[in-house]
């Protein structure tokens, strides 16, 4: 980088940090924390829609409301898509979003539902939808229960060293998993009004439409095996399994599962999944709405931690990111000296963080007994979940203070020592950590029918291993560690052979190459070794035109998509974190142009603004990590292409607003150009 390049910047970094922080102050809630909200997809309000219906509460004043967020959501083709900017919309959000409308009362010849139904034709109607969008035909009539996949409640007693244990699974299958169990045993179902039937959608008849679900590409044995396994539980459902005493206390057990894992603002698992069956199997097995348990789940709708309202319109979100925002806000402020300015600011949002330590066991003790609590969540509520990879930010955010004497008076260095053993315990065999569990890697289970959603696993990713590693490097610990040495061990035999690394929790590569690179230089790896150069140059040449980084969610399956697609601020800052860690000096121009981007594009009121989904909720692999993309079958195999009708993509509101300021904030300390920079 140099004096000629920085001389353009007429907006200086100071200026920009500064305004920025301004901006972040300005959002923060009274009692410290920091929340934005969490875009996914229409299948969201579609399925509360439909969920209220069959409760019965079909004049519930929530349901027009979500009526109207389904429309105004709706793309110009007539369908409903994963992601903003997909080039193809998704049949299963299609499917869901016009029966949710139909349950509404809107006639199938009302202009969108006419365009829905006319889009999901031309895509080959229902024979290709998920099991998940089967269940909810189901639960409203227009599906036969006996053609979804059967899960039996009496996997409830699997041993826990039983392969198909429900704590193999990933957590939020597991959570979601448990209601479905209960559902799909008693086959209940509240049939839409005559006049409201999904018939468009069978313009053949009912009589004549298969509903099997469609043979995958390539399908392998075990897969086959499931299938068959899948009818032979339905003939003993039909046959013995009803209601005889074995299954009723399988439901017991089920039902006691469910209610002990509650959260305390009354969802489950801090998404949308469990709470939205949840609710429904209890109503099914007789609970009123004035039992505490529903009573609870049904006033969430209201709370504002999960619900968005605009005009007339409102969506609830997937889950909710307090703890997450809260920890990546300090982040942000912390790496821009801002404690200068916001020195109470700042500490009522550490003393909010260091209250969400979770201090008592959830489901990832089944497999770590004797280990003490330790962790963070990534919601408001959650706490039979806490996560790796929220535990390794909130230690990032806490090193910041744990030299100042008050905060060891609150305990900081007791947390963060419970956090790290905590960690240490969770890390896999592979040497990498999953979110949520230890060694959840079974990839069997990814075979049976019921997982054909996202993800059903939750094994070690890169981008989670280096939060962690970067999080050891800030407070001092040795990389001579043998849990150290094994991450990093893990972390260069994932890395791809152009460069870079994949990003499971983030879109995609930029995530996980941003992620990696600072880590490495926290704990201490020589930053000349070729590997990192590699990854370098990888971002390098991915810089485009305009000095901005940006890559489409469509990467998760299009090659020619890794590391391409609309620039935007928050892939950008990542991209620019990476190459600072690095500090190679022949990428300084490259980082002067990415923060002149970033400078360029802020707004008047310190913010950015960017519409792009760069948060990754599932991929849609099926087994929770990276595949091989080149496979000419692999569309088919999975059943879907670049619009992700398998995948959950998210939009992190704030994203936009905590890495430029982190990325900004570091460029302008790089070694012996901090005063250029600044000064620009």
């Amino acid at each position: 980088m140099n004096a000629p390049i920085l001389k353009g910047m007429s907006n200086s970094l100071a200026h920009t940090v500064s305004s920025a922080c301004d901006w972040l102050i300005g959002q923060q809630k009274g009692d410290g924390h920091w929340v934005g909200s969490v875009a996914s997809n229409a299948s969201m309000e579609a399925e509360w829609c439909l969920a209220l219906w069959f409760l019965g509460l079909e004049d519930h004043p929530l349901r027009p409301r979500l009526g109207n967020a389904l429309l105004e959501m709706q793309r110009e083709d007539g369908s409903w898509g994963i992601y903003f900017g997909a080039g193809n919309g998704d049949i299963n959000a299609t499917v869901e979003a016009y029966a949710a409308l139909r349950s509404l009362g809107y006639s199938e010849d009302y202009p969108a539902l006419r365009k829905a139904s006319t889009w999901i034709a031309e895509k080959g109607g229902l024979k290709n939808i998920r099991v998940f969008t089967r269940y909810w035909l189901a639960l409203i009539g227009e599906w036969p229960w006996e053609k979804t996949p059967n899960l039996p409640p009496e996997i409830i007693w699997f041993p826990n060293n039983f392969v198909f244990s429900i704590y193999n699974f990933a957590q939020w299958a597991r959570a979601t998993l448990a209601p479905l169990a209960i559902l799909s045993a008693r086959r209940p179902s509240r049939p839409l009004r005559p006049q409201d039937r999904l018939d468009a959608l069978f313009p053949e008849g009912r009589e004549r439409f298969d509903y099997t679900l469609p043979k995958k590409e390539g399908r392998d044995v075990w897969s086959s095996f499931f299938r068959t396994t899948d009818k032979g539980l339905h003939w003993l459902q039909s046959k013995f399994l009803k209601r005889n005493t074995v299954r009723e206390a399988a439901v017991r057990h089920l039902l006691e599962w469910i209610i002990r894992h509650q959260d305390a603002d009354g969802g489950w698992g801090g998404i949308q999944p469990p709470w939205v069956y949840g609710l429904m199997a209890l109503h099914g097995e007789g609970y009123q709405f004035h039992h505490p348990v529903m009573a609870k789940a049904l006033a969430a709708l209201d709370d504002p931690g999960w619900r968005y309202d605009k005009g007339e319109a409102s969506w609830i979100q997937a889950t909710n990111s307090p703890v997450w925002d809260t920890m990546l806000a300090l982040m942000a402020l912390y790496d821009a000296n801002a404690q200068e300015r916001f020195t109470p600011e700042m500490d009522k949002g550490l003393g909010w963080l260091l209250d969400r330590q979770v201090r008592v066991k959830g489901d990832w003790s089944i497999k770590l007994p004797d280990v003490e609590p330790g962790g963070w969540s990534f919601e408001y509520a959650n706490d039979r979940y806490p996560d790796t990879d929220d535990t390794a930010v909130a230690l990032i955010a806490l090193s910041f203070c744990r030299h100042r004497e008050e905060w060891k008076r609150k305990g900081v260095d007791e947390a963060i020592a419970r956090a790290v053993n905590w960690l240490i315990a969770m890390q896999s065999s592979c040497g990498g950590w999953g979110a949520f569990d230890k060694d959840n890697n079974k990839s069997l289970l990814s075979k049976i029918p019921f997982c054909d959603f996202g993800e059903a696993l939750d094994p070690p990713s890169v981008d989670v291993t280096a939060h962690i590693l970067e999080a050891f490097g800030l407070l001092g610990l040795s990389r001579e560690l043998p849990a150290v040495q094994r991450a990093l061990a893990y972390v260069r035999a994932e890395q791809d052979p152009q460069g870079p690394w994949f990003g499971r929790w983030g879109v995609n590569y930029l995530y996980g190459t941003g992620a990696v690179l600072p880590a490495l230089a926290a704990i201490g790896e020589d930053m000349s070794q070729p590997y990192i150069g590699k990854a370098c140059d990888w971002l390098i040449s991915c810089q485009q035109d305009d000095g901005g980084w940006g890559e489409s969610c469509a990467s998760y399956m299009d090659i020619s998509s890794i590391g391409r697609g609309t620039t935007t601020p928050s892939q950008t800052a990542w991209a620019l974190m990476g190459l600072i860690a690095a500090a190679r000096p022949q990428d300084y121009e490259a980082i002067a142009k990415g923060c002149r981007y970033l400078i360029d594009r802020q707004q008047a009121d310190g913010s950015w603004t960017e519409e792009e989904f760069t948060g990754t909720g599932f991929p849609g692999y099926g087994v929770g990590q990276t595949i091989k993309l080149d496979d000419p079958a692999l569309s088919k195999r999975l059943m879907q292409g670049a619009e992700l009708s398998r995948a959950f993509m998210l939009r992190y509101d704030l994203y936009r607003q905590f890495f430029p300021i982190m990325a900004l904030a570091r460029a302008s300390r790089l070694p012996n150009t901090g005063t250029m920079i600044f000064s620009g």
